[in-house]
């Protein structure tokens, strides 16, 4: 685990690995009377904002959920405004490129549209050699998709089943050759989990938030820091 200082110059134990569920933006639009695009764009520029404070702290792996399977079944004007602002997002590549963060999507990105499957591919290869923050943006994703994808892959290598361990999942899966996620931060006052990162979670620790994500702040990411360090992890053990 990395360690990093506060300004009282007290130390502290940093999460390898932080997942976020960014969760909130249409009821931060509807709590202005705004529509839920200006939710999703407000949501958009603090997902920017935070993944710079993750890198600025020297935290090792961050992935967001951006946009799940299950979210195209809201309105299709909502969801293409979501893609519209994900294409914009990728289209300014440079976002991450100069701030030493490695990009990486996670996720079935054979329905996404061709100019975006293009532009993501782009915005990985641009930030392949980043030594900072390893950013997971998790888009078109599912927790239970990702495995059965993963079993797909698993067959299809032509692995015996008796061959079959925990760690040829976990090799197969989006988020190969990296750690699981020490801790999922949730805000927008939902207690679930929402098909997110289901077996890459089982040791994680929560920590949830009635903050909608447009307004949580690295402030409230401190704070939620602060609680990771007061928990006990023993993995089963005493």
């Amino acid at each position: 685990m990395s360690i990093f200082k506060k300004k009282a110059k007290t130390e502290r134990v940093l999460p390898t690995h932080i997942a976020i569920i960014m969760d909130g933006n249409g009821r931060w639009a509807k709590k202005r009377s705004l529509p839920r695009t200006a939710g999703h764009a407000a949501g958009s520029k603090n997902f920017k904002d935070i993944a710079r404070y993750c890198n600025k702290i020297g935290l090792k792996y961050l992935t967001v959920y951006a946009f799940s399977t299950e979210n195209w079944k809201r309105p299709k004007e909502e969801v293409d405004n979501i893609m519209k602002i994900f294409k914009e997002y990728l289209e300014d590549a440079k976002n991450f490129k100069d701030e030493n963060i490695k990009v990486r999507f996670i996720g079935d990105r054979s329905v996404l549209d061709a100019d975006i499957i293009r532009l993501m591919q782009e915005s990985e290869d641009a930030s392949r050699d980043a030594t900072g923050l390893n950013l997971n943006i998790a888009i078109n994703y599912g927790g239970r998709d990702e495995i059965v994808h993963a079993v797909k892959n698993i067959v299809d290598s032509g692995i015996a089943p008796n061959e079959i361990t925990e760690q040829t999942i976990t090799d197969h899966l989006y988020t190969a050759g990296q750690p699981d996620p020490d801790f999922i931060i949730r805000p927008s006052g939902e207690y679930r989990l929402s098909n997110y990162l289901i077996w890459q979670s089982a040791y994680s620790e929560y920590w949830f938030s009635d903050i909608l994500w447009p307004d949580f702040k690295p402030k409230d990411l401190e704070k939620a820091i602060d609680d990771y360090n007061h928990r006990n992890r023993r993995f089963g053990g005493i």
